[in-house]
């Protein structure tokens, strides 16, 4: 059975991660560190089916921040694409429809569904892509993604409003992304997260959603060993027979329990 959470109010705010949290981002390099020295290991994830998978960056980051998480993609068996929009500076005139072009172009290439990994604003793309062409979407999985709570609820709104010329409030935007996709989803968060707030990252419950919590940094997300193996092992899921992540007997070190904020 999938995970329940109680449901987040639409209109709910939270208070933006700490100061002092926000100086341990530096433990990213650490986190990435550990997946180079455990790339052995990591080894041990299932193997994919070959199917097409899009990896979305980022705010100010671009396919450069992913090329490790797309090489361990690749190596376990996935056609897989950055965005190719250099740096994500937000929904700026044309990004949202160059996604779409790049998702029914992979779709069309691939002849098949195909699955969106996004880290941080990236995966409130995803998000968007699924509401928009579902029919095309076969899975996603969101790293660290504010897609839920209000619009000043990270500590990167200010940085987000000034690159892309747009308000961090959105109603229209929001109408499209809090929802659950109607598509198999997996938020992958971590509480102690120094750019978002980690309940903006809680997925609600549904048939085919769920949550994975790590224990790291947010700028690390997309280098983080535990997470990266969530992620193989997420997109290893059959189209038919879509089962939620078993966290296993080291669960509690590794991958801690979700739901206990309840």
């Amino acid at each position: 059975m999938p995970t329940t959470f109680a449901p987040i109010h639409p209109l709910h705010h939270y208070q933006p991660p700490s100061k002092w949290l926000l100086l341990a981002e530096g433990r990213a390099l650490l986190e990435a560190g550990t997946s180079l020295a455990l790339w052995p290991l990591l080894q041990a994830a299932p193997r994919g089916d070959g199917h097409a998978v899009i990896v979305l960056p980022g705010l100010l980051a671009g396919d450069g921040s992913t090329s490790l998480l797309r090489k361990y993609l690749a190596n376990r068996g996935y056609d897989v694409h950055g965005w190719g929009q250099g740096r994500n500076l937000g929904p700026r005139r044309g990004v949202e429809q160059r996604m779409l072009d790049q998702l029914e172009a992979v779709h069309d290439s691939s002849g098949g569904s195909v699955s969106v990994v996004g880290w941080s604003l990236g995966g409130v793309y995803a998000r968007l892509l699924a509401a928009r062409r579902p029919e095309l979407v076969r899975s996603i999985v969101t790293l660290g993604s504010p897609f839920s709570g209000g619009p000043r609820d990270t500590n990167a709104w200010i940085v987000y409003e000034t690159v892309s010329g747009k308000k961090a409030e959105d109603p229209e935007r929001k109408r499209l992304v809090e929802p659950t996709p109607g598509v198999p989803t997996t938020s992958i968060f971590s509480r102690s997260d120094g750019v978002v707030a980690w309940r903006c990252s809680v997925e609600r419950p549904g048939p085919a959603a769920e949550n994975i919590e790590v224990i790291g940094s947010h700028i690390g997300l997309g280098a983080h060993p535990a997470v990266l193996f969530a992620l193989a092992d997420r997109l290893a899921q059959p189209v038919d027979g879509w089962k939620p992540f078993r966290r296993g007997l080291l669960g509690p070190l590794i991958y801690p329990d979700p739901q206990r904020y309840q």
